[in-house]
């Protein structure tokens, strides 16, 4: 009998060592080695999708001019959401990792999009679900597809040789971490076993010229489950996320081979499935019949899609020794930071108050341009005097006090202009000159953050 063969494997990034460590040289953490068994059959590993004419094939070098460049027609999905994430529809060959929490909807929305595509042949593998769980996911969505596979298997040797019978356009599978090769004598959701298996569907997607998707669980702390190098090997990296007690979901890119990292898609959680948002400024602002302090509109750019959120500051006095500071949606050092600019230019005495701020609508905004749009809220609950509803904010603020400019500001004008908003208050220092004849919204330049106060309050 053959001895077995193990090996330590770092938990974080995957790396390989002979013997155990207390510390990973690969990306410096501590007591992430785990041992695994593995046992390795290369010689029968490439032979479960080929035919046997390409078996006999060997790669030989080429020179980079002798390579005829053709443009592969993407897969135009019946979801328009996925098309713009993934910068125009699925590129053939491609393999692509969607992660996001438990409960999210990844499995809803992916069931949904393959329910969709009836012009092409899907097989959906899930290693999760029955074949009767899975019907009655797609009962619900109620749609009917006659081209739509499905097989319940976790075994990759099993999963290729239906494959190979079915030969379809289009494979999803859910999720990566159920999947099993038997090449590899660890358990499934191991470090070892969630590279190998990763790694025969990324050379079976280049051979075959056939997508893959690969739906993925995510860690307590947020990241994609599994080494780091998951991520590196896949052509696209989507993550699915939003607050599961919100009905709107975002789909961000966080990394793509075939298009623009910028990109994101917006859905609404309904009982017959997911929803693409076409309008998502109208719904993220509340529809109030009174004025409220504490209250702003903030002009964002989420990829290449100009959104208006509606930021909400509740400023009251501390009761306890150390004030705090709660958010949701937003950085809390960047919170801090704005509190310091007030109290330093301003004269405003936060650090006896308590401060909450919120993004309505459960997003989780990251454009520097948001910040005017917070002091602004914050100034509004302070003072207690509602702000006008007609009005907008789009501006950095620097540690200065100075409002600074904001890229591509001639969208959010034009965002806020199609909401019936009447002015927008945005930076002095706008490198590219507006011309307010275009707009018929009255855009407000302002320099400093002393202005802004004497605009809205004095």
């Amino acid at each position: 009998m053959s001895k077995i063969k193990t090996a330590f494997f770092c938990s974080n990034c995957g790396y390989e060592s002979p013997k155990w460590s207390g510390k990973c040289p690969s990306c410096g953490n501590w007591n992430t080695f785990i041992e695994e068994v593995i046992h390795k059959d290369v010689s029968q590993k490439e032979k479960q999708w080929k035919n046997d004419d390409e078996k006999n094939g060997t790669a030989k070098t080429i020179a980079l001019n002798e390579i005829k460049s053709n443009a592969q027609e993407r897969i135009i999905t019946g979801d328009a959401e996925l098309n713009r994430v993934l910068g125009g529809g699925i590129v053939p060959g491609s393999l692509v990792l969607v992660a996001g929490e438990p409960g999210i909807g990844k499995s809803t929305l992916f069931l949904q999009i393959a329910l969709q595509m009836k012009n092409i042949t899907t097989l959906y593998i899930s290693g999760e679900e029955s074949d009767q769980q899975i019907k009655l996911r797609a009962d619900r969505l109620k749609i009917q597809n006659d081209s739509f596979y499905l097989l319940t298997e976790t075994l990759t040797q099993t999963i290729f040789q239906e494959i190979k019978k079915l030969k379809p356009d289009l494979v999803i599978v859910d999720s990566i971490q159920t999947i099993q090769s038997p090449y590899i004598d660890s358990s499934p959701g191991s470090v070892s076993q969630i590279r190998e298996t990763t790694a025969e569907f990324q050379r079976f997607a280049k051979d075959t010229h056939i997508p893959v998707f690969l739906i993925g669980h995510i860690t307590k702390d947020g990241s994609i489950a599994g080494p780091k190098i998951l991520e590196h090997m896949v052509d696209t990296v989507l993550q699915f996320e939003g607050d599961r007690h919100y009905a709107y979901r975002i789909l961000r890119t966080l990394k793509n081979r075939f298009g623009s990292t910028a990109e994101l898609g917006i859905y609404e959680m309904g009982a017959d499935g997911m929803r693409g948002v076409n309008n998502p400024s109208d719904i993220l602002l509340s529809q109030k019949e009174e004025q409220l302090s504490g209250i702003a509109i903030a002009a964002t750019i989420e990829g290449m899609r100009p959104l208006l959120v509606e930021v909400q500051a509740l400023v009251t006095q501390s009761v306890y020794g150390t004030p705090q500071r709660t958010v949701s949606g937003f950085d809390l050092r960047r919170l801090q930071l704005l509190l310091a600019v007030l109290e330093k230019r301003g004269g405003f005495h936060f650090g006896v108050k308590d401060v909450f701020l919120n993004i309505a609508g459960g997003l989780k905004v990251e454009d520097p341009s948001i910040d005017l749009a917070v002091l602004s809220a914050l100034l509004s609950s302070y003072e207690d005097i509602p702000l006008p509803y007609d009005i907008c904010f789009a501006g950095e603020v620097g540690l200065s006090g100075e409002i600074r400019a904001v890229n591509r500001i001639e969208q959010r004008i034009a965002e806020a202009e199609k909401l019936g908003f009447e002015k927008i208050i945005v930076s002095k220092y706008t490198q590219k000159a507006i011309s307010q004849q275009s707009f018929n919204i009255e855009v407000i330049q302002m320099a400093r953050v002393e202005e802004l106060y004497r605009y809205l309050f004095g």
